[in-house]
């Protein structure tokens, strides 16, 4: 009877660990502050410590933590109605309301607290722009129209910029230009995920193709744009000098690709090309971030 009950213990904190793992997205939120990290690591001058990287790392996965807990609030009708969400903690009634307003209210302050505090206030700002914008401008605004993607792709780069004002303080060129790439990058991600998810999508009302024919040419083709510009933002670091060629040659190797891929979407119009160019998405951001940072260094 008692190992029963310890089985049956053990099972229920397991489910409740991983339904905060997906209040929170975890995954999602993991590569949200990897990019944090990056730009932390550009604006360091001189000796830091690895206390200052897990202080970044806490604020941002509570407050992007709090930012997604906030967004499944908001759409958790609507997350019902939909594969790829109808198993959420909130959607199938395993967490009730109350507790997920109350976890992402902590979640959030916490997370805003410790950048303020650990770092400076002008990362405490930033943070709390990024977790309001995201949670109730972008959330909403999924339903009513496409524009929700350019204000997504606020938020969604301001975690690089964050991190690197973590370790100067300062807006300079520099923390433009990685705002800029980043900034970029989600348009091409944001409409592969949603070309390929577009049946899912229709049944929540969730507009996101930029094309209101939904899986278009003209949709296709303003992702070759975005990302030709990508392209042609990711060079200018070097020019700057704060890139070497072998970062540059990364940035243009993989926004060549990244391109090509965009253009091949835009030729077949097909979810085959949508999830090649969704996937090169995923592989992009980190790989160009990382091979800029290396060089740099």
């Amino acid at each position: 009877m008692n190992s029963v009950s310890v089985t049956s213990g053990k099972s229920i904190i397991a489910q409740k660990v991983g339904d905060y793992a997906q209040l929170m997205k975890l995954r999602l939120g993991s590569l949200v502050v990897f990019s944090a990290v990056i730009g932390f690591l550009f604006g360091v001058k001189g000796v830091y410590s690895l206390t200052q990287i897990l202080w970044l790392v806490a604020g941002g996965l509570l407050v992007t933590g709090a930012s997604n807990a906030i967004n499944q609030i908001i759409e958790k009708d609507i997350d019902k109605l939909m594969t790829r969400t109808q198993n959420r903690p909130l959607a199938t009634n395993r967490m009730g309301v109350l507790e997920a307003i109350l976890a992402s209210g902590v979640m959030g302050i916490a997370g805003i607290l410790i950048l303020w505090q650990q770092f400076n206030a002008s990362a405490g700002v930033l943070a709390a722009i990024s977790l309001l914008s995201y949670a109730f401008l972008y959330t909403p605004l999924k339903r009513v129209h496409s524009v929700a993607v350019f204000i997504g792709a606020i938020p969604g780069a301001l975690p690089v910029l964050i991190g690197y004002v973590c370790a100067t303080g300062e807006f300079d060129f520099v923390a433009i230009l990685l705002f800029a790439v980043q900034f970029l990058w989600q348009f091409p991600h944001f409409w592969a995920i949603a070309w390929v998810q577009f049946e899912d999508y229709k049944k929540a009302n969730i507009m996101l193709l930029p094309n209101e024919g939904g899986k278009t040419k003209m949709s296709a083709f303003q992702a070759v744009v975005y990302c030709f510009a990508l392209l042609v933002v990711s060079i200018i670091p070097y020019f700057t000098g704060f890139v070497g060629f072998a970062g540059t040659f990364v940035a243009i190797l993989m926004g060549c690709v990244f391109l090509w891929q965009a253009l091949q979407l835009w030729q077949k119009c097909d979810d085959a090309s949508a999830r090649k160019l969704m996937f090169g998405s995923f592989a992009y951001l980190p790989v160009v971030q990382l091979a800029f940072l290396i060089d740099k260094m």
